[in-house]
């Protein structure tokens, strides 16, 4: 499945704000929240819910509702908590998982450390969220966990990609629907993506050397 690239005014004028190396850790994190609910938006557009009576004040009308059993949110950590923030705003009543991938600087492999999940996500449609998608080794490491316990439904946002990253992570879950921000040019030999912002975590968290 092709990734569906979300290049539009607002997007691409909030990732200007992230890629500047002068942003400081609040405005940043705020930002990167602001996406992750943009993104969680487009990713649940085709979703139609379940039809509801409601009264209003002058009659009953039929009107569509997402409930918490639907909609799962799973954020990649450190950076992804950020753009989990944005998603619940978006959607209170979802459930959240978390999962957090250590990244061997030496090799570029990810390795689980920690991951906490709902029950029953064969019955929700999730949505990964992380800021950056460089060689898709996290994601793709994230996917097969979500697989492994049941998901069927996935959706990935991030806010930069790396085509390289891209191309991998299609290739090896082409059933999952990919949400872009924006498309960088190639990844350095440290596998960090160019242009991109630098350490998404680091710059939310202040924890930069």
């Amino acid at each position: 499945m092709e990734p569906i690239i979300l290049s539009n005014a607002v997007i691409n004028h909030k990732i200007s704000i992230l890629r500047n190396k002068a942003t400081r850790p609040g405005l940043f994190r705020s930002i990167v929240k602001e996406i992750g609910m943009i993104e969680t938006y487009e990713a649940l557009k085709t979703f139609q819910g379940k039809q509801i009576q409601v009264e209003t004040p002058l009659e009953t009308c039929t009107g569509l509702t997402l409930e918490d059993e639907e909609i799962c949110f799973v954020s990649i950590l450190r950076a992804g908590l950020a753009m989990g923030d944005g998603a619940r705003e978006m959607l209170p009543c979802a459930s959240e998982g978390f999962i957090a991938m250590a990244r061997d600087e030496a090799t570029f492999l990810s390795h689980l450390s920690y991951a906490k999940l709902p029950t029953h996500l064969e019955n929700k449609k999730v949505i990964l969220l992380d800021p950056m998608l460089a060689t898709g080794g996290s994601s793709g490491d994230a996917v097969k966990l979500l697989k492994e316990k049941g998901a069927n439904v996935i959706a990935f946002c991030c806010i930069i990609a790396a085509p390289e990253g891209v191309k991998r992570f299609t290739q090896e879950n082409p059933e999952v629907v990919l949400y872009i921000g924006a498309l960088d040019r190639c990844l350095n030999e440290k596998a960090y993506i160019l242009p991109g912002l630098g350490d998404a975590g680091d710059r939310i968290y202040g924890t930069l050397d």
